[in-house]
């Protein structure tokens, strides 16, 4: 028989032949040497007893054989499928039950990862579908301008008012690839934050000279509470862009001569920055959808922006260990609070 093409059951019959063979040839051999019947009958129980012993544990392994393949096969067989869901095997510590454990948490390994790979792609598409929305109109926009241009004879005036319409799509545009990049690279790990030990100080007032002209056009009141010996360890670049889109939407949606408010606390484990306006307010059951990438309420779609600065300002705060929420109500205002861990 070739020995590759063996099985289990035909191994145990040749092993319980052999033993078989092996006792008769003691029995034969006691009876001839000693010739006393006791002795045969004794070496005769005594095979016998070995048999019975050899048998059961034989037939424990291959039990034990079969079990272990059928679950092992169970468990390739979910693999295969696809299932989220996986056989579990509750038995003592033994060498099975290791082998079963070791392939059941691969398949867990592997279930991670497959979830992973999907969840990124279909952030991927995701991201893809916004881009496309988002430069839709500006394209469209700086199309018809363009043919406007060449199409149409009009006066050298004229021709100016088209082409600084045309220049604030492409700022447009600029803008937003911009705020797309930076996204991506903060997303994909490209670009690492370092968190050094600094006053807080002087990155709140980097954020607020970005703000401060656009405030004074609309007559904003910005009044500053942070007192200049809070210490953390942030990132002063980032967290400053972080700020600063936070102060930005403060300014976009607070009316003319209302006022901002920027408060700093140094608490036992964070710093916590609040950033409160006198805008129109959100709603309960909107202030959950606000840090999505690009949304937008409808009401304020006559608003400059793309939609995109509290998603990046939450990004930045928690890939720093912090966190951000909001308090709002319509027609009260908002308050945006920062908190950012001292360690």
């Amino acid at each position: 028989m070739n020995g590759s093409k063996l099985s289990i059951n035909c191994a145990c019959a040749a092993g319980a032949a052999f033993l078989g063979f092996i006792s008769a040839a003691t029995v034969t051999a006691v009876f001839l040497f000693a010739g006393n019947p006791v002795i045969v009958w004794l070496c005769l129980l005594f095979s016998l007893l070995v048999f019975t012993c050899a048998a059961l544990f034989v037939a424990f392994l291959r039990r034990k054989l079969v079990l272990f393949s059928d679950r092992l096969c169970e468990t390739i067989d979910h693999m295969l499928d696809g299932d989220s869901a996986w056989p579990q095997v509750c038995e003592e510590e033994s060498l099975f039950y290791k082998i079963n454990h070791r392939l059941v948490r691969l398949y867990e390994v592997m279930w991670e990862n497959r979830e992973s790979a999907a969840k990124e792609r279909a952030d991927l598409q995701e991201l893809i579908s916004d881009i496309s929305h988002q430069v839709k109109t500006p394209i469209s926009n700086l199309k018809m301008v363009n043919a406007t241009l060449l199409e149409q004879p009009m006066p050298e005036e004229k021709q100016r008012e088209f082409l600084q319409a045309s220049g604030g799509q492409l700022e447009k545009l600029d803008f937003l690839m911009q705020a797309m990049i930076k996204t991506s690279r903060l997303e994909t790990g490209v670009i690492s934050l370092d968190r050094r030990i600094q006053p807080l100080y002087d990155t709140l007032a980097a954020a607020l000279g970005g703000i401060l002209l656009n405030a004074e056009r609309k007559h904003i009141h910005v009044s500053v509470n942070c007192p200049e010996d809070i210490i953390l360890a942030h990132d002063r670049k980032w967290t400053s862009e972080a700020l600063f889109n936070i102060l930005d939407n403060a300014v976009k949606y607070t009316p003319a001569d209302g006022d901002i408010q920027v408060s700093v606390q140094s608490w036992e484990f964070y710093v916590k920055i609040d950033i409160t306006d006198s805008g129109k307010g959100i709603a309960e059951s909107r202030q959950g959808m606000i840090f999505k990438r690009f949304y937008r309420e409808e009401e304020v779609h006559d608003v400059e922006g793309i939609g995109i600065g509290l998603y990046l300002a939450r990004e930045i705060v928690t890939m720093q260990g912090g966190y951000m929420k909001v308090t709002s109500a319509p027609g009260s205002g908002s308050t945006f609070s920062v908190f950012l861990p001292h360690g």
